[in-house]
């Protein structure tokens, strides 16, 4: 199995409410690379994850975001569920560390409902995306140039738009890690 994305390491944001699969999916997928991966959370403990409306498993967070900073890692995962990008986006902490990801050029992951962080942080304008098809009006208020496509690659940053195209995003995200930086991510937060 090839390690292509070892030495390299990329923290998934989420909290109660993520969808569970759009989490250990792609998790799976950059460790089989040969990625590390951190769970960053709003507070210690454990996170709840959802399988549609049901509850899902309970993940263990290994840091909170008063522990990490974005120069700690080398790259952004933001998973969907209905629940999880509500709480994530009412936290400035939350919308500062997504902010300095793109800040520093790094890649930007987001499936699902997961980019509504990203319109919360005002990182979308001009940006193509593609999201759940139930926010894909969001995204297009925002400002992004919106794709019902399985997954959407601009310049670093990738969108999907549910858990039958994580094939899809899993191996895009896992190039995009190992491309490393994209200067053209700056751009949404100079806008």
């Amino acid at each position: 199995m090839s390690k292509r994305a070892e030495g390299k390491t990329v923290a998934i944001l989420a909290a109660d409410g993520f969808e569970e699969v759009e989490l250990t999916s792609p998790k799976e997928a950059l460790e089989n690379a040969g990625a590390s991966t951190v769970i960053v959370s709003l507070e210690s403990g454990e996170i709840q994850a959802n399988q549609h409306r049901e509850k899902g498993i309970m993940v263990g967070v290994d840091k909170t975001l008063d522990d990490v900073k974005a120069d700690d890692f080398d790259a952004l995962l933001i998973p969907g569920g209905l629940f999880n990008p509500d709480t994530l986006r009412q936290s400035q902490k939350v919308l500062d560390f997504t902010s300095k990801f793109f800040a520093q050029a790094k890649p930007v992951f987001s499936i699902c409902h997961g980019p509504q962080v990203l319109i919360s942080a005002g990182l979308v304008e001009g940006r193509e995306m593609t999201g759940f098809a139930a926010i894909q009006q969001d995204l297009k208020n925002a400002g992004a140039v919106v794709r019902d496509d399985k997954v959407v690659v601009d310049k670093g940053l990738v969108t999907s738009r549910n858990p039958d195209d994580l094939p899809a995003f899993n191996d895009k995200i896992v190039e995009e890690l190992c491309e490393g930086k994209h200067e053209a991510q700056k751009q949404s937060v100079e806008a």
